[in-house]
C-alpha cells in the first residue's frame, strides 16, 4: 500500500503504511522472542529407563509430548498477542529482503521531504544509507540535507541501530578516550542487549522449512528424516546469529570474536579502574572461549597475585555465558554429525570451538577439501591471468580503433576549431578545442569567479587540497545563480557560466560521436592560487595525476572502479580561462601517471576533453606564481547521476525568466547566439522584476541562508507556495526486485 501510494504522489499514505509496516514488524519479531521465553521449559523431558523395543517406543512418546507440548505453548501465545494464527502474519523472502535492506526508508525520505519534515527525511536518509553505503544518490542527498538551514547534527541517525551494538560502540570509543569505569558501563550494557539479541533472534529460525534446491512436491523424506531435515536447518540459523549480531550496517563481514572481545575489553577497563575482582571475573569468563590463550593467562595471574589467591579462589567465570558456550558446543556437535553423516553442509561462524568437536572423519575431510579447492583455486587464477592477457591485448586494438573511428563530430558552432585530436595527444578518446569563449568573455568569468566563489568550496571546505603551497576557490553554477538572484554579483556574469557549461557539453557530446545523450555530474569555476613565499624548491604538483572514475594504482599499472571512485562518470572536460600565471599546464601520462604522453597549455576559450577512464590518467602541474581559472566540467551517460544543482540551476532559470529550455544539440551559432539574447540580454529592471516574487516569503528568505538552498520548484505552485526542490532521485528495489525510480 506504500509503495501504491508512493506512485500515486500521497506522501501522507506513504508515510502512514510505511510507518506502520516497519512497527508491525518490529512488534511481530518481539512477540515471537516473547513467546519462545514464555514457553521455554513448559513440557519438562522425561527420559525413558531400561532398554528393550517397549522402552525405546516410551521414549518417542515422551520425546513427542514435548514437541506437541510447546507446539500448543506458542500457538496459544500466538493467538492471545494476534489473535490470529501466526502463519497469517508470515512475509516471503522478497518482501524479508526488501526489509533488511531497509527499502521503506528509501521511500520514506522523499515522503518526509516532500511534506517538509526535514528532520524525518534526514533520519529516514540515514538509517537507509547505515545498511547501503555504496547508494550514490543517497549519499548526495545526505549531503544537499547537511547544508540545509535547520537540519541539525542530531538528524542523522540510525533509526534501526542494534542496542547491543551501539552500546559497544560507545565502550570502545570510551576506552580508547581512557575512560575506563565509563566503558566498562556501556559494554557490560552491550552484554545483556546481547543476549536479549540472541533470544529473539534464535527465536525468529524457529520458520518453515525452506525446501532449498528442490521443490517440496518432489520431497519424499519419511518422519525421522523430514524431522532431522528441519531441525538441523533451525540449528544452522540459530548458529548464525553469531554472524548476524556481530555484523555492522552495510558491512559484508561481521566483527570478528565479537562476543570474546567485550570481555577482553571488559578485563582491561576494570583493571584500568581499580576493580580486581571484576578483571578476574572476566578474564576467566574470556577463558572459557579460549582457554590457551597466552596474554590472557599472564593477565589473569597478575590479577590474582595483586587481589590474593584466597580471593581469587572464590571468583568464578559469567554462569549465564559459561550456560551459552556449553548450549553452543552441542549444537555445533549435532551439526557436525550431520554434516558428517547427511551431508548437510554446516560452516562454523566461530573461531573458539574446539577442535574435539568435530569427527575426526569430517576432519580429515574438510582438510582435504582445502587443499583440492586451493589447487584449483591457483590453477584457475592462472588461466584467467592468461585469458585476461589476451583480452587485454584484443580490447586495447579494438577500443582504439573503435576511439579513432568514432572522434571527429560536428563542433557544432561557429568560431570553434581543433587544435589536437587523440593522434596528436598520444592517446585515445582526448581533444584539444580552441575558440569557446572571446576574451571579454573569459575576463567576465574570471570576475565572477573572484566574486562569488568560497574558498575550499568543492574540497569539503578544505582551501589547500592538493597541495599547501595553493588556495583553493569555488563556485557552482547554481549558486552563481543564486548569487545572480540576490544582485550580489551581475545576473549576466551568471548566466554566461551557465550557458557555456552546457554549449561545452553538447560539443563533447558530438564530437566523441555519442549515441546517448551526457548529463551534468558535477560542475565547478574554480580558481587554484599560487601561495607567495611557498615556491621554493616546490616539487609537487598543483593535482597529482589521478583518474576520473576509478582509483589509480599506479604500481600495479591499474585503476580499480570502486567507491569512493565517482564511478558513474564518463566524460571530463576543462575550459581554460586564463594564461597569465606560470606553470599549470594539464598534461596526460600513462598508467604509471610517470610516464608523460601529452601536456597542454592553458589560454582563454580552450578546451580539453577526454574520456574518464583509465584510458586518460591525468595531472596538472604545479602553478608558481599568479591565478589559473577555469571550468572544471564531469558528464555522465547515465541520466541517473544527473547533477543535482544542476537541475535547480534550470528550474531557477525557468521561474526567472519564463522560458523553457531548447535543445540546441543540432544547432549552429547564430541560433545559440539567439538564446544568449534571450537569457543574458535582460535588463537590470526586468531581473529585479523577475527575481523579486523568490525572496518575499519570509520562510523562503530563511531557507535560501543555507550553503545550497532549495527555494525552486518545477511546478506551476512555485510561485504561490514555494517549496524545497527535492533531493536526487533514488533508486530502490520493490517487491519484486524490479529497480523503480523514486
Amino acid at each position: 500500500k506504500g509503495v501504491e501510494a508512493y506512485y500515486r504522489g500521497d506522501w501522507p499514505s506513504v508515510i502512514l503504511h510505511m510507518e506502520r509496516a516497519l512497527r508491525n514488524r518490529e512488534a511481530l519479531r518481539k512477540m515471537r522472542a516473547g513467546c519462545a521465553r514464555e514457553c521455554d521449559g513448559q513440557e519438562p523431558w522425561v527420559p525413558g529407563t531400561g532398554t528393550g523395543s517397549a522402552s525405546a517406543a516410551l521414549s518417542d512418546v515422551l520425546f513427542f509430548r514435548r514437541i506437541l507440548g510447546r507446539a500448543r505453548c506458542l500457538s496459544i501465545c500466538h493467538r492471545r498477542r494476534l489473535r490470529a494464527p501466526l502463519t497469517m502474519y508470515m512475509t516471503g523472502e522478497e518482501l524479508e529482503l526488501e526489509f533488511r535492506k531497509r527499502s521503506p526508508y528509501n521511500y520514506l525520505q522523499v515522503a518526509y521531504f516532500k511534506i517538509h519534515k526535514m528532520s524525518k527525511a534526514v533520519a529516514a536518509a540515514q538509517t537507509f544509507f547505515m545498511a547501503n553505503p555504496d547508494h550514490a544518490e543517497m549519499k548526495q542527498n545526505l549531503e544537499y540535507y547537511m547544508m540545509m538551514a535547520g537540519v541539525k547534527e542530531s538528524d542523522f541517525k540510525d533509526l534501526e541501530a542494534k542496542p547491543h551494538m551501539q552500546e559497544f560502540s560507545l565502550g570502545v570509543s570510551l576506552y580508547t578516550d581512557e575512560e575506563p569505569a565509563a566503558a566498562a558501563g556501556h559494554f557490560e550494557q552491550a552484554l545483556e542487549e546481547y543476549f536479549l539479541a540472541d533470544v529473539e533472534c534464535r527465536s525468529l529460525c524457529e520458520g518453515p522449512y525452506e525446501y532449498d534446491g528442490y521443490s517440496y512436491m518432489e520431497y519424499n523424506a519419511d518422519l525421522f528424516q523430514s524431522i532431522t531435515d528441519h531441525y538441523v536447518q533451525i540449528l544452522n540459523c540459530r548458529q548464525n546469529c553469531v554472524h548476524e549480531l556481530a555484523l555492522q550496517p552495510g558491512q559484508e563481514k561481521p566483527i570478528e570474536d565479537f562476543l570474546p572481545s567485550h570481555l577482553n575489553y571488559l578485563q582491561f577497563a576494570y583493571y584500568n579502574a581499580g576493580n580486581y575482582t571484576k578483571a578476574i571475573e572476566c578474564a576467566k569468563t574470556y577463558l572459557l572461549f579460549y582457554p590457551n590463550d597466552e596474554v590472557m593467562n599472564q593477565n589473569l595471574g597478575y590479577y590474582v597475585a595483586v587481589l590474593g589467591e584466597d580471593q581469587a579462589k572464590l571468583i568464578y567465570p559469567r554462569e549465564n555465558i559459561q550456560s551459552y558456550i556449553e548450549h553452543s558446543l552441542r549444537e555445533k556437535e549435532l551439526l557436525f554429525f550431520a554434516y558428517d553423516v547427511f551431508g548437510i553442509p554446516f560452516v562454523d561462524p566461530d573461531t573458539w570451538t574446539p577442535v574435539e568437536v568435530m569427527p575426526k572423519r569430517l576432519q580429515e575431510k574438510q582438510r582435504m577439501e582445502r587443499e583440492t579447492a586451493a589447487r584449483i583455486s591457483e590453477e584457475i587464477e592462472s588461466l584467467m591471468k592468461e585469458i585476461e592477457t589476451l583480452v587485454e591485448e584484443k580490447s586495447k586494438d579494438a577500443t582504439e580503433m573503435s576511439n579513432f573511428v568514432r572522434e571527429g563530430g560536428s563542433l557544432l558552432y561557429d568560431g570553434m576549431s581543433v587544435t589536437m585530436n587523440s593522434k596528436a595527444l598520444n592517446g585515445s578518446q582526448r581533444v584539444v578545442l580552441d575558440g569557446f569563449l572571446s576574451a571579454d568573455e573569459c575576463h567576465e568569468l574570471q570576475r565572477l569567479a573572484n566574486a562569488s566563489s568560497k574558498a575550499g568550496d568543492g574540497y569539503g571546505g578544505k582551501t589547500s587540497p592538493h597541495t599547501p603551497h595553493e588556495k583553493f576557490t569555488g563556485v557552482t553554477v547554481y549558486q552563481a545563480l543564486k548569487l545572480g538572484q540576490e544582485r550580489k554579483v551581475p545576473m549576466r556574469s551568471a548566466l554566461l557560466y551557465y550557458n557555456i557549461t552546457d554549449k561545452v557539453r553538447r560539443v563533447t557530446e558530438s564530437y566523441f560521436r555519442l549515441e546517448t545523450p551526457l548529463h551534468f555530474s558535477y560542475s565547478h569555476l574554480v580558481c587554484r592560487t599560487a601561495v607567495e613565499g611557498k615556491q621554493e624548491e616546490r616539487k609537487d604538483d598543483s593535482h597529482p595525476v589521478h583518474v576520473d572514475n576509478c582509483i589509480l594504482n599506479a604500481e600495479a599499472l591499474m585503476c580499480v572502479k570502486e567507491h569512493p571512485a565517482y564511478t558513474f562518470r564518463d566524460y571530463s572536460a576543462i575550459l581554460y580561462l586564463n594564461e597569465d600565471f606560470e606553470g599549470g599546464n594539464f598534461y596526460f601520462t600513462e598508467l604509471d601517471a610517470k610516464t608523460v604522453t601529452a601536456e597542454v597549455r592553458p589560454q582563454c576559450g580552450r578546451v580539453v576533453g577526454f574520456s574518464s577512464g583509465s584510458e586518460n590518467p591525468h595531472g596538472v602541474k604545479a602553478v608558481t606564481k599568479g591565478q589559473r581559472c577555469a571550468v572544471a566540467l564531469w558528464f555522465t551517460l547515465d541520466p541517473r547521476h544527473n547533477e543535482r544543482e544542476r537541475v535547480q540551476a534550470d528550474d531557477l532559470v525557468k521561474m526567472l525568466f519564463h522560458t523553457e529550455l531548447t535543445d540546441l544539440s543540432q544547432e549552429k551559432g547564430p541560433q545559440e547566439t539567439k538564446m544568449s539574447a534571450g537569457l543574458n540580454g535582460e535588463s537590470e529592471e526586468s531581473l529585479t522584476a523577475e527575481a523579486a516574487p523568490a525572496t518575499e516569503d519570509k520562510d523562503l528568505a530563511a531557507r535560501t541562508a543555507a550553503p545550497q538552498d532549495s527555494s525552486v520548484t518545477d511546478n506551476a505552485e512555485a510561485s504561490q507556495n514555494p517549496l524545497p526542490h527535492p533531493p536526487v532521485s533514488v533508486a530502490s528495489l520493490d517487491s519484486s526486485g524490479k529497480k523503480t525510480e523514486l
